[in-house]
């Protein structure tokens, strides 16, 4: 049975990671369910005023939530097998309670290869997603996961409390916030509000800053149910949520390669050189080719490669076009390689600015109004195949081809 797959942001790749998928580490992860249920749920409260009494309820080996208040006061809540449910972990980790590891989305305008992340902004053990294993298979998403020693830790430091209700919850370091896309995943689709998630699972508004001690408000009305197309941020990694019944109604690899055939027979000439031009295999993605198409983005007119056009008082990258004199970025084309992040199976007709990524009108449309967050208090549209930040009028251009001659 499968539940959904989880799509990665992957940073100038094109929904590759550099070095390919290896072990946990991909850019995409499916979630099936397991042969054995091994979720757990909430059981026992302990309030705990010794390490001693602490290392006792360890000792147990159950899953658990500690909550300190202080040096000589901590909740502890334990968590015993569901076998309703099937529990699925994210983080940076590469130990063996993480499903999918995750690394820091470099975004593609920061094209330099040897680009290190010096601090990663992820946790190691980030978020776990809780799946049912009957039928409507809802899943959940919580902040924190567990770790190796089947424990999650808010120290002292971390924002906790005590609901009205009793239970004892609190929040990650730097949080995962959720955006549920109005309408689902659609052409149709409009983005939602970002939302926090705590690590029981409510849902409240943004703080201030994203490592901010003051939560903030309890959002009543709405749930930690992941949807078609929710978005999942990490501080620092962003995640895309498919659903089997989502996925069965978006264009699939075999697809797109024949949307790339079917441009290239058509046999689009550069207007100037009237070479034809034709965008290379998906395996060749970044590699730029002879033949590949280049486009002035603040028009879309597309080229082949040439070096005129240069102009002395603009930026290195910018080119006037020879058709209609508009200056602006020049870059080679290339199309979006994961299925994924497509709203619809239209034809590639539009180019991401500045990067050139290309995918359909819908789909470009979708994605340059969805505000990704970014720091610890900033939103922008960014390219979803290598996670550039969007610029220009609309975020994407139109592409003008010109077709051959004879």
């Amino acid at each position: 049975m499968f539940y959904a797959q989880l799509f990665s942001f992957i940073s100038r790749y094109n929904g590759f990671l550099p070095n390919g998928d290896r072990g946990r580490r991909k850019s995409r992860f499916a979630l099936y369910k397991r042969p054995k249920a091994n979720g757990v749920k909430p059981s026992t409260v302990h309030v705990i005023n010794t390490p001693q009494a602490s290392k006792a309820i360890s000792a147990k080996g159950h899953h658990s939530i500690s909550f300190t208040l202080s040096r000589s006061q901590t909740v502890i809540v334990e968590y015993i097998h569901d076998k309703d449910t099937d529990m699925f972990q994210v983080g940076r980790s590469t130990e063996s309670p993480i499903d999918f590891v995750v690394t820091d989305t470099i975004s593609g305008n920061q094209n330099n290869d040897e680009t290190l992340i010096t601090q990663s902004t992820i946790s190691r053990f980030a978020c776990r997603i809780v799946c049912d294993r009957s039928p409507p298979y809802t899943a959940r998403i919580f902040a924190a996961g567990f770790d190796s020693s089947k424990n999650i830790f808010l120290g002292e430091k971390a924002a906790k409390w005590k609901n009205p209700d009793g239970h004892m919850d609190g929040l990650t370091t730097n949080g995962v916030l959720v955006m549920h896309p109005k309408g689902g995943f659609t052409e149709e689709s409009k983005p939602g509000v970002w939302r926090e998630i705590s690590v029981c699972g409510d849902v409240y508004t943004l703080r201030e800053t994203r490592s901010a001690q003051q939560r903030g408000k309890l959002v009543e009305n709405e749930t930690n149910i992941l949807q078609d197309g929710s978005l999942i941020d990490l501080c620092g990694a962003t995640l895309l949520w498919r659903t089997a019944d989502g996925l069965l109604l978006t264009p699939t690899q075999k697809h797109i390669e024949a949307l790339r055939q079917e441009i290239n027979a058509a046999r689009p000439q550069c207007p100037v050189g009237f070479n034809t031009l034709a965008f290379p295999s998906i395996n060749r993605k970044d590699v730029v080719e002879e033949k590949q198409p280049w486009a002035y983005l603040s028009c879309g007119h597309v080229h082949g490669y040439h070096n005129w056009g240069h102009r002395s008082d603009t930026e290195a990258n910018e080119r006037e076009c020879p058709m209609c004199r508009t200056v602006g970025p020049y870059v080679p084309l290339w199309l979006g390689c994961e299925a994924g992040f497509y709203v619809d199976a239209g034809p590639p007709t539009h180019a991401f600015t500045p990067c050139g990524h290309v995918c359909s009108e819908k789909s470009a449309k979708y994605w340059s109004q969805i505000p990704l967050p970014h720091g610890t208090h900033a939103f922008h549209a960014a390219c979803p195949f290598c996670a550039t930040q969007l610029c220009g009028e609309n975020n994407c251009v139109k592409l003008i081809f010109q077709g051959p001659i004879d």
